[in-house]
């Protein structure tokens, strides 16, 4: 089986070690991508900027390919009908997902949305930018052959006529070979994450003065994503102004695994999310994750992973008893690892996402090609 990733410029700029957004739909799409890859399926990612149109290069087994760098529904059209794969995936919200279904259609690609924010599911809130084009995002969820969703809170907040098309296929958690033992670690509390309204850095500023004993690490910077102009410029002002804040800005991901992999706890004070990537670096790591809200299908309240405060009061509360607490950290940690390599491996996460997907793709090829073939 073959399948296509668009809009994967971060990715090879990443990988090929430019500086760039990489945040956690891109990571996924990497890791799922070089998942399926090692499993036996051909992968290519579509590149506009930094390879030269027809220009393809291997990494990690997939194959990147220079699309072109015009207008994107162009640049889609030309590349599924050169790689002719049997899938072609989009994840996240985006306003012309129906023109880009379409077009998958006539090439006789099956079409694979992958939601990557919660309210991807609910088309008059999904767009972060052309609001008003929300119809045609609807449209394209509803020409789309399949839906994934990262959680089962997802699956319940997706209309009823699309839910025969979802499946819950959770992502992927790299693997950390090793986890420092909470006695060796520093005391230190980790905040991770772009500069935005939805993700409440000015929660995290606030808790951080209520806890002027306790060091924190942050690692993030602005952007205009999501956040009203000149938010994430004064969260950073304002970081930078914070004794026991260390602002580290935007880091290479690999520093801020470390960051993470070696903190006391992962701090997530976030209004709305999907299923954060960072929560799977720090189980991976074996670092507990404490959330002022955000918690997918409960789970860390149910394993035991972390704890789920409410409110800020009660989260600097919980922060200094976990930093104070090394060994009930080191079982949370222990149970983060065994849950991420049961549910979040690669193994897991491909056997999930060829269930979902079957052989739609492959049975819309075959019908495509032999109506060009055979036309009447």
């Amino acid at each position: 089986m073959k399948i296509t990733f668009f809009f994967a410029d971060s990715v090879y700029a990443h990988l090929t070690g430019r500086p760039c957004f990489f945040c956690g739909a891109e990571r996924q799409q990497w890791l799922l991508g070089r998942a399926l890859a090692a499993s036996g399926w051909r992968v290519t990612f579509g590149v506009q900027e930094g390879l030269a149109l027809g220009r393809r290069e291997e990494i990690d087994g997939i194959e990147f390919v220079g699309i072109g760098g015009d207008r994107a529904l162009a640049a889609w059209r030309r590349f599924l009908f050169e790689e002719r794969p049997d899938w072609c995936y989009w994840r996240g919200a985006y306003h012309l997902l129906g023109a880009g279904v379409e077009i998958a259609k006539l090439a006789g690609v099956g079409t694979i949305f992958a939601a990557a924010f919660d309210s991807d599911v609910e088309p008059r809130r999904a767009l972060s930018m052309r609001s008003r084009w929300w119809p045609l995002y609807a449209w394209g969820l509803t020409r789309t052959d399949k839906i994934l969703v990262q959680h089962q809170g997802q699956l319940t907040g997706l209309a009823e006529r699309w839910r025969p098309k979802a499946d819950v296929v959770y992502s992927i958690a790299d693997p950390v070979s090793t986890m420092k033992p909470h006695v060796e670690r520093e005391p230190y509390v980790a905040w991770v994450g772009q500069l935005r309204q939805p993700k409440r850095p000015d929660l995290l500023i606030e808790i951080a003065r209520n806890l002027p004993g306790t060091r924190f690490l942050v690692c993030g910077g602005p952007t205009k994503h999501r956040s009203a102009p000149g938010y994430g410029e004064r969260i950073q002002q304002t970081l930078r102004a914070v004794p026991n804040v260390e602002y580290l800005g935007f880091v290479a991901p690999a520093t801020a695994d470390e960051v993470i992999a070696g903190a006391a706890v992962l701090v997530s004070t976030s209004d709305a999310e999907g299923f954060p990537n960072t929560f799977l670096q720090a189980w991976a790591a074996g670092t507990p994750v404490l959330s002022l809200g955000i918690d997918p299908d409960d789970i860390i309240e149910r394993a035991g992973l972390g704890i789920v405060s409410r409110g800020v009061d009660g989260a600097a509360a919980d922060i200094k008893a976990l930093v104070d607490s090394p060994h009930s950290r080191q079982e949370m940690g222990l149970r983060a690892r065994r849950h991420v390599a049961q549910s979040h491996s690669e193994e897991s996460i491909v056997a999930s996402f060829e269930r979902a997907v079957g052989c739609v793709g492959a049975r819309n090829r075959r019908q495509a090609l032999s109506v060009l073939e055979n036309p009447r």
